[in-house]
């Protein structure tokens, strides 16, 4: 079996680990980061992650927190595949012989090869994700404008109120290809996603291996447990957040942004808006439960994957 199959195989796997682990919180940081800025005088819809938590646990219960992964789910073999193997095949061109060793900032530069190979099978699966995870807040923003427009009401207004929008991952598809512009509307947001994905990954991946040696005492970390692949994964993952958390904000307010009625121009003006209106606080909307996720979720992902792919020898 050849590298890149292990490198897919265990990748894939990694991929569903981290899913499992880290949906419900990417539910509710999205949330927090689609939300429109409160109006003078009133409350914002969720007050912050755990009361975001608590009313969709009212208002949806458990599966409502676990929305919109069907995309994902079903595209993690191909993310996962692409991003690991990618990596896997970087490596390969630094390697002099089979199985060598790699330093720190070499896979720095994998890291940010496999970025660039990622975006574009990310972008197009998050924004179904994020529309369908968003769609109650959309849904809302929905029957204000209907409202304001003397337009709606009966069926219509009834419909959007119970926060329906879209009826899943293939219907979000179907309506962005009829009607934003075919495959070019499945990749709005691909600028953001490229600027979050290859410095993001650059680190993480630079991240990773510095800790594996560290705690290997050498650049052969093949004797590491699985207690140091935990943490050297789950803080890689963390490191990936800290250093783009920004940039993800971005990408999902332009992903979700209405087609007909656009709210941004583009990346730069999103950006510009977000900044202006509420500070830096707006560009880190969502913060808290996207790092409580990202050590669990990135520790389960890179430990699936090195126990996957050292199992094939």
């Amino acid at each position: 079996m050849g590298d890149a199959i292990k490198d897919l195989i265990a990748g894939t796997m990694g991929g569903v680990a981290q899913l499992v682990v880290g949906h419900p919180f990417d539910t509710i940081k999205v949330k927090l980061q689609s939300q429109a800025a409160a109006v003078p005088g009133q409350a914002a819809k969720y007050a912050g992650a755990v009361d975001a938590v608590k009313k969709t646990l009212a208002e949806e219960g458990p599966r409502g927190l676990y929305k919109g992964m069907g995309a994902p789910l079903a595209a993690v073999a191909m993310f996962n595949a692409v991003l690991f193997t990618a990596r896997g095949q970087m490596e390969a061109l630094f390697r002099s012989e089979p199985g060598m060793s790699l330093s720190v900032p070499q896979q720095v530069v994998c890291g940010a090869g496999a970025g660039v190979a990622v975006s574009f099978v990310a972008c197009p699966t998050e924004l179904i994700k994020c529309r369908l995870q968003a769609q109650s807040a959309l849904a809302t923003a929905d029957i204000s404008i209907c409202a304001a427009d003397g337009v709606g009401g009966g069926v219509a207004a009834s419909a959007m109120g119970k926060g329906v929008k879209y009826n899943g991952p293939l219907d979000v598809a179907r309506r962005v290809l009829q009607s934003e512009g075919g495959l070019v509307g499945l990749y709005k947001g691909l600028t953001p996603t490229l600027l979050r994905e290859v410095p993001g990954n650059a680190l993480m991946f630079g991240v990773y291996e510095s800790l594996k040696q560290s705690f290997a005492g050498g650049k052969d970390t093949s004797h590491l447990g699985r207690g140091a692949l935990l943490t050297a994964g789950g803080l890689a993952g963390a490191s990936f957040w800290l250093a783009v958390y920004p940039t993800d904000v971005i990408k999902s307010m332009v992903q979700v942004d209405d087609y007909k009625n656009p709210k941004f121009s583009g990346t730069l003006n999103a950006f510009r808006k977000v900044y202006a209106s509420e500070g830096y606080k707006g560009l880190y909307r969502g913060f808290s439960p996207a790092m409580v996720r990202s050590v669990p979720a990135n520790a389960a992902c890179f430990l699936a994957y090195e126990v996957v792919r050292s199992s094939f020898g």
